[in-house]
């Protein structure tokens, strides 16, 4: 696959090591002939160890051959936590940081999760393009606002901050993109 089809949390083959993509930075050329350069920060899945490089577009990255096993979130023990495999009830833990970014998204329960298994062991996960939470804390919905595209800040169950249109009020449950972190609708 090209360097430019890489994506953020996706797992690859990086100078013999299993890495996995924690961010992605695109930088576009200044100038014409020059090349688009994809700054990466990958993290070896074995070792923990945080490593940066900069592809051009055209070059060849390896996808690393994984497993993809469906779960749910079960709970957050204090350090770790625990997801259960959806078919042979396998517990798969993380901790913060393997899931940094993800945990806004993530509820006690939560089904649609795949965990990503790389040589027998689990290495990330992945969510679901959308997600339902509920809005716990925000400003009084207003009458009338739906004609507008006003918008506020909203606290949801898991800590996320969006803006939702003004019309909301806590105790909705709302879809949320979780590539975009953006408000999608009512659940």
């Amino acid at each position: 696959m090209k360097a430019s089809d890489i994506k953020k949390n996706q797992i690859i083959r990086f100078r013999d090591q299993v890495c996995r993509v924690r961010n992605l930075q695109v930088q576009l050329p200044s100038s014409r002939g020059s090349n688009t350069l994809y700054k990466v920060k990958l993290m070896d899945v074995a070792s923990r160890q945080n490593l940066d490089h900069t592809f051009k577009g055209d070059d060849t990255v390896e996808e690393a051959d994984l497993v993809n096993r469906p779960a749910s979130y079960s709970y957050f023990d204090g350090e770790m936590h625990v997801l259960m495999d959806d078919e042979d009830f396998t517990q798969y833990t993380f901790s913060g940081d393997d899931l940094e970014g993800q945990l806004d998204y993530m509820s006690e329960g939560m089904t649609g999760i795949l965990v990503l298994i790389v040589d027998d062991a689990p290495v990330a996960i992945s969510l679901p393009q959308t997600v339902e939470l509920e809005i716990v804390e925000c400003a009084p919905a207003m009458k009338g606002s739906s004609v507008t595209k006003r918008t506020k800040t909203a606290k949801l169950s898991s800590g996320l901050e969006v803006q939702v249109p003004e019309y909301l009020a806590s105790g909705e449950v709302i879809k949320v993109n979780t590539d975009s972190g953006e408000y999608i609708s009512r659940a």
